[in-house]
């Protein structure tokens, strides 16, 4: 109300004044320079007072000049500084003054600026959504078809991909084929180390008997350092302490450390003849020339007892009594002599050396190593338990608890042992028994090894045959086939390659160039058969399987 006052009270007329310009100058520079705030009185003539009254007295409104008050900062202009000859000309008519004039010098430019720039700034908010928005839905819809690409693939990525697919099929089954078929260098000499042994070991039987034992421990000395090298690379070395590697320590001690000890030869004797022999049965040994492997594992079980052989039955009295006298005293010993051992006598001296083994290993492996072993080093223990679970021997012994089953496990494989030694007498009298008994060991080790080539390797090559046909089986089938190129395996050329089934089923289709999968024959058909033996001929890496 106030502000609507003053604005009534400058558009009306002043009052006369002799000193008009005085008093017209006082209200200008009152306007222009925003001075104090000032009312009107009761009456019709509105009379300025000052909001401070003690800044003009009473002789100063009353004298012949009215009096202008020190000026204030200005509160409607627009500029910190009052230029009088300026504003007079811009300011408009005092009868024309209004409250927008007054409201003009506030701050409403500034605001409209500010509208002005939010504004702008949404509608580049706006903009950049649409922009956003319509870039997200380009790369959506090339998701879309590039999904689509994928799932619905062209004649030519079809042919790319069923080439690749063909060709890492073949190659897979080329290596294969390749590493069943062509053995390395160490595996030919292997195979050729195995056949002279078993060709030496026939001669010195039959010729020079007396010498074999030189042979057994000469070979002995050769493959043993093989064996734990292969072994402890494997994590199998806790194998080498098996009673198999004792025995065989046992017979160098009695042929050349203590050949005139009785007690040792029968221990040695009925450990080699029974469960030493006997596990070429239960471990399935087999005559595997081109496995170092297998021949070591056959040597220690078979060459041992063959060595007793030759020295017990085949080596001539007179050098058997100045080599081997204890042999030679227990050979020609009367029945009822202390020399002359019977069955019992046998099983007491082979028992002693088998504890002595047995708690060394119970010892050594089964308790120091227990931590490993329990990591998963394996040993022959875990071995056979895990083989047997599901036997009732294998049962029996899980049933016990864990802390027994150890001890459970030892006197089975004594018990084992005992009744192996049983034949022993008749082995150490009879020549022919136990020469038959050896023949017999050898010919299951030759049909553990004829099993091996025979059933192995044949059944490994009927498996890749009938994968390698499941395959193109599975893509014959498939809908995403369109063409049947065929690859030869290892070759550079695929682009250059194509086989005389695409030329055939080119020419039963009226000479299309577009070959279906359903036209790919398979592997048992006389085009694949056909096939094959073209690609017998382009690549000579693969050999003909004898």
């Amino acid at each position: 109300m106030g502000l609507l006052t003053f604005g009534r009270f400058l558009s009306r007329p002043l009052p006369h004044h002799r000193d008009g310009p005085t008093i017209f100058s006082f209200q200008q520079k009152l306007i222009m320079e925003g001075g104090g705030p000032y009312t009107t009185m009761a009456g019709d003539s509105p009379v300025l007072q000052p909001a401070l009254s003690d800044e003009i007295s009473d002789d100063e409104m009353a004298g012949d000049s009215f009096y202008s008050p020190p000026a204030t900062p200005g509160r409607l202009s627009r500029t910190p500084s009052f230029s009088y000859q300026d504003d007079w000309e811009t300011f408009p008519p005092l009868d024309r003054l209004t409250v927008f004039d007054l409201l003009d010098n506030l701050a409403l430019s500034q605001r409209l600026e500010k509208l002005q720039r939010s504004l702008n700034m949404q509608k580049d908010k706006v903009k950049q959504q649409q922009e956003k928005l319509k870039s997200s839905s380009v790369n959506a819809k090339n998701r879309v078809v590039g999904e689509w690409k994928k799932r619905v693939p062209t004649a030519d990525e079809q042919l790319i991909k069923y080439r690749r697919r063909m060709k890492d099929s073949v190659e897979r089954f080329g290596k294969r084929w390749n590493a069943t078929a062509t053995v390395t260098l160490r595996e030919k000499i292997s195979f050729i180390a195995g056949v002279s042994n078993v060709f030496i070991s026939g001669y010195l039987i039959g010729a020079h008997p007396e010498l074999f034992h030189i042979w057994f421990s000469v070979q002995l000395l050769y493959f043993m350092p093989i064996r734990y090298y292969r072994y402890h690379n494997k994590g199998y070395h806790y194998f080498l302490a098996d009673l198999c590697y004792f025995v065989n320590f046992m017979c160098m001690l009695s042929i050349w450390v203590f050949p005139q000890s009785k007690r040792l030869f029968i221990g040695t004797f009925c450990l080699t003849f029974g469960n030493n022999a006997i596990a070429i049965a239960m471990w399935r040994n087999s005559m595997v020339f081109h496995s170092m492997d297998k021949v070591v594992s056959l040597f220690i079980h078979i060459i041992p007892p063959t060595a007793l052989h030759c020295i017990v039955h085949l080596t001539a009295p007179e050098i058997l009594k100045e080599r081997f006298p204890a042999i030679y005293a227990i050979k020609f010993s009367d029945p009822g002599s202390p020399d002359h051992f019977s069955l019992l006598a046998m099983m007491g001296w082979a028992t002693l050396p088998y504890v002595v083994w047995q708690s060394a290993y119970h010892l050594l492996i089964t308790v120091r190593r227990s931590e490993k072993i329990a990591a998963g080093r394996p040993t022959s223990f875990t071995w056979l338990r895990k083989s047997y679970a599901k036997t009732w021997l294998g049962k029996i012994v899980l049933s016990l608890p864990e802390s027994l089953q150890a001890l459970a496990f030892m006197m089975i494989q004594y018990l084992y042992a005992i009744l192996t030694m049983i034949p022993c007498p008749l082995w150490f009298w009879s020549k022919w028994a136990s020469g038959i008994f050896l023949s017999g060991l050898f010919i299951l080790s030759v049909h553990n090894g004829a099993t091996y080539y025979i059933d192995v390797f044949g059944n490994r090559f009927q498996k890749e045959l009938e994968a390698l046909k499941r395959d193109v089986a599975r893509w014959q089938s498939s809908p995403e086939g369109a063409t049947s190129p065929t690859i030869l395996p290892g070759s550079d050329n695929t682009a250059a390659v194509e086989t005389q089934v695409l030329d055939d089923s080119a020419k039963d289709n009226g000479g299309s160039e577009k070959t279906s999968l359903e036209q790919i024959p398979l592997l048992d058909s006389p085009a694949a058969t056909s096939t094959g033996s073209a690609y017998n001929a382009a690549d000579p890496t693969i050999r003909e399987r004898k």
